[in-house]
């Protein structure tokens, strides 16, 4: 079982099962969306996510159609994401997941339009546009 939350806490979950490797997105909407050079998500399927509280304190923003980003309406904290086309799976945002844990970094995809302040210096997979 791994545990996590939102900055503020209100938000909390468990996830049942081993984690997939964290896929490292640098396309532009997850950069602005997290605030970094890059947004670290885990696909998981939902079945395998509960949310233990703080259901109440949770937004969605579509941020293209059929893509909902959730987040805390409190603290703002970004907590994962979800497609319509895709009703059973959301893609977990990994640094919500407490500490420590044991995901890998799985590959690097949308390279093509990563920030130009920050290099890849892993041996990771690099994937030009969208993941394999």
């Amino acid at each position: 079982m791994h545990a996590g939350s939102c900055l503020c806490r209100a938000v909390r979950y468990e996830v049942e099962g081993d984690l997939p490797p964290i896929q490292l997105c640098h396309c532009g909407a997850c950069r602005k969306a997290q605030g970094g050079p890059f947004g670290a998500n885990i696909p998981l399927e939902s079945a395998n996510f509960r949310l233990l509280s703080g259901e109440d304190q949770l937004t969605a923003y579509e941020s293209s159609p059929g893509k909902e980003r959730v987040f805390c309406r409190r603290c703002g904290g970004p907590l994962f994401s979800r497609l319509a086309s895709k009703p059973g799976a959301i893609r977990l945002r990994a640094g919500t997941l407490d500490a420590p844990t044991d995901a890998k970094l799985g590959f690097h995809f949308y390279v093509d339009s990563k920030a130009s302040w920050w290099p890849i210096t892993d041996d990771l997979p690099q994937y030009p546009d969208a993941r394999p």
